[in-house]
């Protein structure tokens, strides 16, 4: 939203005023906040009070490091909901600060300060260090303040805004040289610094500028981070309206922003996660690879039996099957009713092959929607359990599903039968819920059930709702630390209810690509957990894609081969090829990878999930923040915070990616390498770039055997390598629950102490 024509002008479209002064600053009487009076323009006499406007400026110190900022235009507007679930663990304590003198005033948040300028006839307030060691951003002239659009052509109009919005922006400034990351799941270029971006969730693939999960926080690379605290539209001009600041505007009276101070990246995300929640903890056993029917393929009882038991006899452990859309009957989406031609015994084959041990896990595809091809949708829609239109008539459209309507879960009773669906599924041995769609909520001539809800707040919130319903049912069955699901949509604070996929990716590598950028992006909300489509979603991969998305795809927390028309298993990509590293060769491979990996990679997720980090992907400016560098690289990524990788994107296998200062160790052959430049190698499919940081002690379990993934591997023997590690150097040992058993550390005299926690045979191994 631009509200500007070049520097100079005023947009034609719009009438801007700005805060132009601040004329009076009080404390509230708690203490914690300040509350700055600002006039659109500017105060030399009594008379230049009189018909103007004013905003007012509300900093709050909320815990350390962090602070509010709250601008008002209008304070009468009706607060209506939904709000973001702020603090669910709890608010902090914190002691403000509040100093004044003739030339400033400073409110204080622990770590993070606020001082506004006391010149007269200025607005300036600086967010900085409080102890001086940092400046971070500020709100300088002409930085803060509203806009109607259309433009006004006399003040007596906002009588009746009913033909107008009214907006409120605020301007952060931009450092030079300054990155700003984040924003949801995003696929375009990392660092938004020249873009617009809109927070608003819509279905628009991987290749647009529209994103499922739109979150409405920003992490910059001078070690501060924003979150926007509202769950309606927000527009952002990233360097994109001023070159040298960062537009913050809505369509309300309010904006509320909270500046959440590191100093570190890493830092900021724990502070984040303290205010919108933790990531969800998700089972050991979520790890393996899923298999799944593909979205629009026909597949039956005999389709799936066949497609795991082929991967069963090439030695490729299905750890989760997944039952996609036509497990349900056509236009019957979503009734939780199985299609009886294709499917007419589910609970016995959900039992035969688990008791066959061709999947450990059973998932199946919703959404919120019910068409009205099935008899449910009457039964929904005289119970009250749908969206309805003002007029009464149940909100209905045909797009995606032929006459849809939409479950509005502000009603508890809808809730209740939702949940009462669910666990007729649970009973039928299901494990897992792909929570799909969420994103095209209408806003338009909505009424929901809760009457206290704006319909334009209820857009991307109602991610929220759906998928903390769904993710809860699960938890009440299968215990809190067993609940997982496969959600496409969401919006802040949805971190809480893992996990998250990438959505409708194409077959190519710049959809690889595309899918790696919106990984990297989603994990700055402390997203610990998110896949993609292995092989892509559109299209058929060629075997060259299919393999190198199978090694980007065995990398990631999660791991699921799915596709759109076509299935995703190994021998169909190649025609069952026998050629060395053939697509079944290769699936294997990285599965086998990935389970070795899992004691190194579950502690690592247990530590995000603990401090509100991404496990894998995670940005690598969260572990080397002061490379320059490290702030532009979205080719590659870190698994945890010791391992490097980076995927192929050229058919002929040439990788070229970027090792931070240090020196760090292949993972194949062992080969130290110093870091601080750019590489280009070339690699067969049976691997990638992997590289270990210097000082790592890794442990690394069996490659195949008994239990899947959520193995008991600290009885089971494997190998602990010591990478150019030193005395003091040490690794966290959890168990297959998340459960830390001890420490492995490297002591005076060079060898490893704590290995009584290890049963079995272990071997440990210097890499020097």
């Amino acid at each position: 939203m631009k509200f500007r024509d070049g520097m100079w002008l005023t947009s034609d479209q719009h009438t801007v005023q700005y805060a132009e002064e601040v004329y009076s600053i009080n404390n509230r009487e708690d203490g914690n906040a300040i509350t700055l009076t600002c006039p659109a323009k500017k105060i030399f006499s009594r008379g230049d009070t009189l018909n103007l406007a004013t905003v007012s400026v509300e900093l709050e110190a909320q815990f350390d490091g962090v602070i509010s900022c709250e601008v008002t235009h209008f304070s009468g507007a009706r607060r209506l909901g939904p709000d973001f679930e702020l603090y669910p663990d709890g608010h902090p304590k914190i002691t403000p600060n509040i100093s004044k003198s003739d030339k400033s005033t400073t409110i204080s948040s622990g770590s993070l300060s606020a001082t506004v300028s006391g010149s007269e006839h200025t607005f300036d307030v600086k967010f900085h260090a409080t102890d001086g060691s940092r400046s971070l951003t500020s709100l300088l002239s002409r930085s803060v303040g509203f806009a109607y659009s259309p433009a006004l052509t006399t003040p007596k109009q906002v009588e009746d805004l009913s033909g107008h919005k009214h907006y409120v922006f605020t301007q952060t400034e931009l450092g030079v040289g300054e990155s700003i990351h984040g924003l949801g799941e995003r696929f375009g270029a990392w660092n938004k610094v020249g873009q617009s971006v809109e927070i608003w969730n819509e279905d628009g693939g991987t290749s647009s500028d529209q994103a499922y999960k739109n979150i409405s926080f920003w992490l910059s690379s001078k070690g501060y981070g924003t979150f926007i605290d509202t769950p309606d539209k927000v527009d952002l001009e990233i360097g994109s309206e001023r070159c040298c600041r960062l537009q913050t505007s809505v369509n309300a009276q309010r904006l509320k922003w909270y500046l959440i101070y590191g100093p570190t990246p890493k830092e900021v995300l724990t502070k984040y996660s303290i205010l919108t929640g933790k990531p969800g903890k998700v089972p050991s056993w979520s790890y393996g690879l899923w298999l799944s029917t593909s979205f629009t393929t026909s597949y039956d009882e005999k389709t799936v039996t066949h497609f795991v038991e082929t991967m069963k006899s090439s030695k490729i452990p299905v750890e989760v099957f997944h039952f996609d859309c036509f497990w349900l009957r056509a236009f019957h989406w979503t009734d939780f009713v199985w299609d009886p031609e294709f499917f007419p015994d589910p609970a016995g084959q959900i039992r035969r092959m688990k008791e066959a041990g061709l999947a450990n896990k059973i998932s199946v595809w919703t959404n919120p929607y019910v068409g009205q091809a099935s008899p449910v949708f009457k039964y929904a829609a005289d119970k009250g359990y749908l969206l309805k239109r003002t007029n009464g008539d149940i909100w209905q459209w045909d797009l995606w599903q032929t006459g849809m309507g939409i479950v509005d879960f502000t009603n508890p009773e809808a809730c209740t039968w939702f949940k009462e669906c669910m666990n007729k599924l649970f009973d039928m041995g299901v494990d897992s819920i792909k929570t799909d769609f969420g994103e095209r909520i209408p806003t338009k001539n909505v009424k929901w059930h809760d009457e206290s809800v704006d319909a334009s707040r209820m857009h991307n919130f109602y991610a929220f709702i759906y998928n903390k319903l769904v993710y809860e049912t699960v938890q009440e069955r299968y215990g809190k630390d067993q609940a997982v699901l496969f959600a496409r949509t969401a919006c802040a604070g949805t971190q809480r209810f893992p996990l998250q996929w990438g959505g409708d990716c194409e077959s190519t590598p710049a959809a690889l690509a595309e899918s790696l950028r919106g990984g990297l992006s989603l994990g700055l909300a402390s997203f610990a957990s998110w896949s993609a489509d292995i092989g892509g979603f559109e299209g058929n991969p060629p075997p060259w894609i299919y393999k190198r998305w199978v090694a980007f795809g065995l990398l990631c927390t999660h791991s699921r081969l799915h596709g759109s028309n076509s299935y995703r298993v190994p021998w169909l990509i190649d025609d069952s090829s026998t050629e060395p590293e053939n697509c079944t060769e290769v699936l294997r491979h990285w599965v086998r990878f990935k389970r070795r990996l899992m004691p190194y990679l579950y502690a690592q997720a247990v530590e995000s999930f603990t401090n509100g980090w991404p496990t894998s992907i995670r940005a690598v400016a969260l572990e080397f923040p002061d490379d320059t560098t490290a702030w532009y690289l979205d080719r590659q990524f870190m698994i945890g915070s010791q391992i490097l990788a980076a995927p192929v994107f050229e058919e002929d296998g040439t990788a070229e990616y970027y090792l931070p200062a240090g020196k760090w160790f292949s993972f194949w052959d062992g080969k130290q390498v110093e870091g601080g430049k750019w590489t280009k190698e070339k690699y067969g499919y049976l691997g990638c770039p992997i590289f270990v940081r210097e000082g790592t002690v890794l442990l690394l379990g069996q490659e195949e055997g008994e239990g899947g993934f959520g193995y008991d591997w600290l009885n089971g023997g494997g190998e602990v390598r010591l990478y150019g590690v030193k005395e003091g150097h040490k690794t966290v040992v959890v168990d297959k629950n998340g459960d830390e058993k001890g420490v492995l550390e490297v002591g005076k005299d060079g060898e490893l102490k704590g290995r009584d926690v290890l049963q079995g045979d272990w071997k440990v191994e210097k890499v020097d």
